[in-house]
């Protein structure tokens, strides 16, 4: 049997070869991508691509925009979306364009595998025990407008009823990871 080979597009070079390096302990043959061209470059490269681990924020890029052009070119591939910031919307969206599975970082190379793994129609999501910010659910509100428009912010932003700036302002301040954590933690509860 030979091993699977994985497509890793992450823009942060050291998270990037340490998963790359966890994962090639696991038996795993990894290209490593850092920004959408480069892995667009690599995919005409492949042969064959068992699984593609995308971060979903690339820079300028979304990783979201990969998954079609994978899916094109390796239709039984398996594609996990990563990001440092899960939002419900966000994993719609992944999957309504046809990623297997969503986590959030950091994911060691065990729960990467996991999850590629996994049956998506056998995972359930776990009700969280308290509802969630109001940060946090703005921040989904503004994740699913972005999405309907195609990543466009002027459009999404018409559509939101502010300021082009104003939604810019408000993409920066992004629930905070320890936010994220806490809200993670309590629906564990």
């Amino acid at each position: 049997m030979t091993e699977p080979h994985f497509l890793l597009v992450e823009d942060d070079d050291l998270l990037a070869e340490q998963t790359a390096r966890a994962l090639g302990q696991r038996g795993v043959r990894v290209t490593v991508a850092h920004q959408a061209d480069d892995a667009l470059n690599a995919l005409q490269q492949c042969q064959s691509l068992d699984g593609a681990i995308l971060d979903q924020n690339l820079g300028r890029d979304n990783g979201l925009e990969l998954i079609t052009p994978i899916l094109e070119r390796f239709p039984d591939c398996r594609v996990l979306l990563l990001t440092g910031y899960g939002s419900i919307a966000a994993a719609v969206a992944a999957t309504h364009r046809g990623a297997h599975n969503y986590l959030t970082k950091p994911a060691s190379a065990s729960e990467i595998l996991d999850a590629i793994a996994a049956d998506p129609a056998e995972q359930a999501l776990p009700l969280p025990a308290t509802p969630p910010s109001l940060q946090r659910l703005e921040w989904e509100h503004i994740q699913r407008t972005l999405d309907a428009h195609d990543g466009n912010i002027s459009r999404a932003a018409d559509a939101l009823g502010i300021h082009r700036r104003t939604l810019q302002r408000r993409l920066k301040k992004r629930p905070s990871a320890s936010q994220y954590a806490r809200e993670k933690h309590d629906s564990k509860d």
